[in-house]
């Protein structure tokens, strides 16, 4: 008989706001008036009536100089060129595939944009598009860049750098977009022994970090043997702390990640999604993370 975990109810901690030093951040719901003043521009997530500008969106309000401008705490992925995504083949067409990024439409990886097998770099000929399938199919997951925005806000991907491509063997995790860092680098190689690719769409890619890096596979050779437990264990570990990070709003970069997941080793895989002990642990990576700015 399976064994069942009863939890008594038990006063919680008040918990420290996640907000940096410098001040708490400045919430607002949809029809809150930010500010009276005139001198302000108009950006993201505002509009103006009555000589007020107001609230579009709930979420933190960000000032960067005159502009002023909502980030919303709950929203799709809105690309940018340069960002770092993970994401899902959805279709296979004619010379391109679509790709699920957590946009609000469905961005596009065409065949011309990324590498073939073997790092070839060549015109792309009618075999190239009849083998499309071979290369990827519906289900691969792949890591892109963002090459270009189109007009209606689809966001078009490239996987010309050996570094991204089809991904084999690891464990999907999906969060907002907003709680991603960016940073100059999304490819982490941790300590721990496991490796994660934080995709700026809220796609996040844990998996084993391999021994050598293959650079003649042009992004398409996926291993399938199989992973030790002593890893499946890291990573789904790993998994845990990232649910339980995003869970407390705590921004997700790989020192974050890190400390979350130093904290958890004195709990049991499967506990470390217990809200008491997910408000524990968060609340330890928290206080380290203000100490190292501090």
């Amino acid at each position: 008989m399976a064994a069942i975990s009863m939890r008594l109810p038990v006063a919680r901690k008040p918990v420290g706001p996640s907000a940096p030093r410098g001040g708490e951040k400045h919430l607002v719901a949809p029809g809150d008036t930010i500010t009276t003043d005139t001198g302000y521009m108009r950006g993201h997530g505002t509009y103006v009536e009555d000589e007020k500008l107001i609230a579009s969106v709930a979420g933190a309000v960000e000032r960067v100089n005159k502009l002023i401008c909502v980030r919303a705490l709950k929203t799709r992925y809105n690309g940018e060129v340069g960002d770092i995504v993970v994401g899902r083949i959805t279709e296979v067409q004619q010379k391109r595939w679509k790709v699920e990024t957590n946009s609000r439409l469905d961005s596009v990886l065409l065949l011309s944009s990324m590498n073939l097998p073997g790092g070839e770099l060549r015109r792309r000929s009618a075999e190239d598009e009849l083998a499309m399938r071979d290369y990827l199919q519906e289900g691969d997951l792949i890591s892109a860049e963002v090459q270009s925005i189109f007009s209606d806000g689809a966001v078009s991907l490239h996987t010309r750098s050996l570094k991204y491509g089809k991904l084999g063997q690891g464990v999907l995790v999906q969060v907002s977009p907003s709680l991603v860092k960016r940073q100059k680098t999304h490819f982490h190689d941790l300590p721990c022994g496991a490796s994660v690719i934080l995709g700026n769409n809220g796609f996040i890619w844990i998996y084993p970090t391999p021994e050598q890096k293959d650079e003649e596979a042009g992004g398409f050779t996926t291993s399938v043997e199989p992973v030790p437990l002593s890893d499946r264990e890291v990573i789904t570990r790993l998994r845990n702390c990232i649910v339980a990070l995003a869970t407390q709003q705590l921004m997700l970069f790989d020192t974050s990640i890190l400390y979350c997941y130093e904290a958890s080793l004195p709990h049991r895989i499967k506990d470390i999604i217990k809200p008491e002990v997910m408000e524990e642990i968060v609340l330890e990576t928290r206080q380290r993370l203000l100490h190292l700015e501090g």
